[in-house]
């Protein structure tokens, strides 16, 4: 089962604030202790919303544009990290011990999600072709 752990955005992140040696190499250590466990898929920080946009997609079909920076900081995401683990208990086990993402070592959050599998689905063209481009590995 593979899990998204997002980690939030605080006002640092979106400021730029890079984080100290110390938070470094705490979730580089973390990172690797969860690859020697072979639970690690991926993980990255992302830069700030002001180097980003969306896209919205309206009712009409059409499309917008926006470029960044969003307002709601506390909806953003300012890195993440991929595992893949064997359940839901082992996934929690491994984000318990998730440190502290904060800039500051304030207050941070981390929001983990799990992935939908290909079996989730129903059967299909469309899943089918998921499956030979090399979708939901």
């Amino acid at each position: 089962m593979k899990f998204l752990v997002l980690v939030k955005a605080t006002k640092d992140s979106e400021a730029g604030v890079m984080p100290t040696e110390k938070l470094m190499q705490e979730m580089i250590g973390f990172h690797e202790e969860m690859a020697k466990a072979g639970v690690l898929v991926d993980g990255s920080g992302l830069r700030p919303s002001k180097a980003g946009w969306r896209i919205r997609f309206g009712k009409d079909g059409r499309k917008s544009f926006v470029d960044g920076p969003f307002a709601e900081t506390k909806e953003l995401v300012a890195g993440y990290t991929i595992i893949d683990v064997k359940s839901r208990e082992e996934a929690l086990a491994w984000t318990k011990r998730y440190p502290n993402p904060a800039v500051d070592g304030g207050e941070g959050e981390i929001e983990v999600r799990p992935y939908y599998e290909l079996e989730d689905f129903a059967e299909g063209p469309a899943i089918e072709k998921a499956r030979q481009i090399g979708l939901g590995k």
